[in-house]
């Protein structure tokens, strides 16, 4: 292969190497993995355990609307070899990342009705979007 033409060639594979990580998808299942730094266009989805026969329910306090843009409401499932009554699941939020910037994605899991009642977990994660 010529010169030129390699060039070329591993100039295309970079750009469509940094187009594919530009646009995928980042799955966060713990805040652990944060603080966490997206590219605008990103597409980030959160998954929590979560149990809402007990009556607790994840609570967004913050949602970074400054950088991160929702794409749905919540999304409640459970596995279907469960098999038990109650049994608990996973409940699951979609987010883009709109603009550059930092925000902070914040959630309590605690019963709605006692709010004076400390959260019995909490979701914190730090963002960054460039």
């Amino acid at each position: 292969m010529h010169a030129p033409l390699r060039l070329l060639t591993l100039s295309a594979l970079a750009l469509l190497t940094a187009c594919a990580h530009q646009s995928g998808t980042l799955e966060l299942k713990k805040d652990r993995q944060c603080p966490l730094t997206l590219t605008k266009g990103q597409l980030l989805i959160l998954s929590l355990p979560s149990n809402p026969t007990t009556g607790f329910r994840w609570m967004l306090r913050d949602t970074a609307t400054n950088v991160l843009q929702s794409l749905g409401p919540e999304v409640y499932t459970n596995p279907e070899d469960a098999g038990l009554v109650g049994a608990g699941g996973i409940s699951t939020w979609r987010f883009s990342a709109r603009e550059p910037g930092e925000g902070r994605l914040l959630l309590t899991y605690q019963q709605p009705w006692e709010p004076s009642v400390p959260p019995a977990d909490t979701f914190d994660c730090e963002l960054r979007v460039k």
